[in-house]
């Protein structure tokens, strides 16, 4: 019997080091999505670095608690996917969040970016920013206006001298 325990143990400890590990952790509802549907989203998930597991409720409750994270125990009830993402902070949002839109069945229920307690209306908000590559060349069109802008200045200035010189 202990040894069922000290497996099951290993397992809260292994969902407590993910919640505090993890830049952001998106907690879904998967009832009613087919067999099918699960696979294509595990698939993308996979394919962003993207960890999804189903754990039972009553061992991540008590690897919430490890993790200090209480307040995620409303949103453990009933059947949950945990999605536990990696360097991008935006990604599990973003991949959970336009599934849900093709697919009503999907729920997302709470979150933890960066170490803080999401609610569903911050995960939708995180989701509906730009990824990490759209935000850096957003900054980078940004750093190159001026430049660009001195650029056009100095190439109108020397057309303009060029044709009172002519």
């Amino acid at each position: 019997m202990s040894a069922i325990i000290e497996q099951k143990k290993q397992i809260v400890e292994e969902i407590s080091t993910k919640f505090r590990e993890s830049k952001s952790t998106i907690i879904v509802d998967y009832r009613g999505l087919t067999v099918g549907e699960v696979t294509e989203l595990r698939k993308q998930l996979r394919e962003a670095g993207i960890e999804f597991k189903v754990y039972k409720n009553t061992m991540t409750r008590r690897a919430v608690e490890l993790a200090e994270l209480t307040g995620l125990n409303d949103a453990l009830t009933g059947p949950n996917a945990i999605a536990f993402g990696g360097e991008d902070v935006v990604a599990p949002a973003k991949i959970l969040n336009d599934f849900a839109k093709k697919h009503e069945a999907l729920e997302i229920k709470a979150g933890v970016i960066e170490g803080n307690i999401a609610s569903v209306e911050e995960v939708k908000a995180l989701a509906e920013l730009p990824s990490r590559e759209g935000l850096l060349s957003m900054l980078l069109s940004v750093l190159q206006a001026p430049i660009r802008n001195l650029a056009l200045a100095t190439k109108a200035v020397a057309e303009q001298k060029e044709e009172q010189g002519a």
